[in-house]
């Protein structure tokens, strides 16, 4: 059988989280250091160490069939290249900043203006949408110091906490995208590659739904029972289980991690006791 080769990130935070995903779903890579590329034990999977740079060229090229890939790069270089699951992690912004000391007040501001970018794509497309003309220099890295050496009077680059903004004395005045981890593809996979993708990517949306999921046990009088369920999404129905106790009810359900606080409010309001709580590793649908 024909493996599939996935690239990712060779260093960094969503090399990491790229590789927690990967053995979440049971692609278990043993690599050794310095190597380029490895391959999954008992799964058709090679994985690929690449510059996130240079991931959407090899999509194109069918050198790689998929990737785990930041958004944002897929938007700069990657047009044409398909987004077959985003992932929830590795999120940051595309913003434009200035100095700190800069009067903005609008994007017009930025008419005539020289900006440091790594993304001239998309920036080049963020100012024809807004009608703006702007001179772009093209730099690859320590983009935030262009300000600070003459070089430009705005930069824009990623951003996630926005701690290297602020050291280099930049404030954010304009997002142009938010981005997150993305899984890729090439535009020529094979039907045989196709398959194991499937397989793949169906993994990976049971890990992403337990996530983003909580189990969740309750305590309940019987009569305040229907008045539960009602509060409780569930997948299908809660599940209810008599307790020893005459009177009383166990409830079993899943709730959205986004919606726990408002949910567990609302159970005791409706009479829940003894609330436990539960990761769930994974959720197949």
């Amino acid at each position: 059988m024909s493996k599939l080769r996935i690239a990712v990130q060779k260093a960094g935070r969503l090399h990491d989280e790229s590789m927690d995903i990967l053995k979440d779903i049971g692609v278990y890579i043993d690599n050794g250091k310095d190597q380029l590329k490895a391959s999954a034990k008992g799964f058709p999977v090679e994985v690929f160490y690449l510059r996130n740079g240079d991931i959407p060229q090899y999509l194109k090229d069918g050198v790689v069939d998929a990737a785990i890939i930041g958004e944002n790069i897929l938007i700069e270089k990657g047009e044409g290249i398909t987004i077959a699951e985003k992932l929830g992690f590795s999120t940051c912004k595309v913003c434009i900043a200035v100095p700190k000391s800069s009067k903005y007040t609008s994007i017009k501001d930025l008419e005539g203006k020289r900006i440091a970018t790594s993304y001239p794509n998309t920036v080049q497309n963020y100012l024809d949408k807004n009608g703006i003309t702007a001179n772009l220099h093209i730099i690859n890295g320590s983009v935030e110091i262009a300000p600070n050496i003459g070089l430009a009077d705005a930069i824009c680059d990623i951003v996630s906490s926005g701690s290297t903004l602020f050291k280099n004395n930049l404030k954010e005045v304009e997002t142009i995208l938010k981005s997150e981890a993305v899984l890729a593809v090439s535009p020529v996979l094979s039907e045989e590659k196709q398959a194991i993708l499937d397989t793949i990517q169906f993994r990976i949306q049971s890990v992403l739904k337990g996530r983003q999921s909580k189990y969740i046990l309750l305590n309940a009088p019987n009569d305040k029972i229907q008045d539960i369920i009602n509060v409780l999404p569930g997948m299908k129905s809660p599940t209810v289980l008599p307790l020893a106790e005459a009177g009383w009810s166990s409830v079993h359900s899943v709730i959205s991690k986004n919606e726990f606080w408002n949910v567990i409010d609302e159970l005791k309001k409706n009479g829940a006791q003894g609330i436990l709580v539960c990761p769930i590793e994974k959720m197949v649908l």
